[in-house]
């Protein structure tokens, strides 16, 4: 079942910003930094298998540029795939 914010690890992050264009520019420290399209720059922490807090999450989803609805949209399909 999907949880709209929450249970998204940096994985989950990880593979839908890349799946939209953005790739990996460089890494300081535990940050992950993705550069997209009209050289927008996502910054992503990672703190292992643990689930990114949804404050962290809506940031990411504002530098991204991608509207809130792709995203939770996105989970929700990958969520109810799994299951069938």
């Amino acid at each position: 079942m999907p949880k709209r914010l929450f249970n998204w690890t940096f994985t989950d992050v990880e593979k839908f910003l890349r799946k939209n264009g953005f790739s990996l520019g460089n890494v300081k420290g535990s940050h992950y930094y993705y550069v997209g399209s009209k050289s927008r720059i996502v910054q992503v922490p990672f703190h292992g298998s643990k689930a990114l807090k949804p404050r962290t999450l809506k940031g990411i989803i504002r530098q991204s540029g991608i509207s809130q609805d792709i995203w939770l949209g996105e989970k929700g399909k990958k969520k109810q795939n799994e299951f069938c």
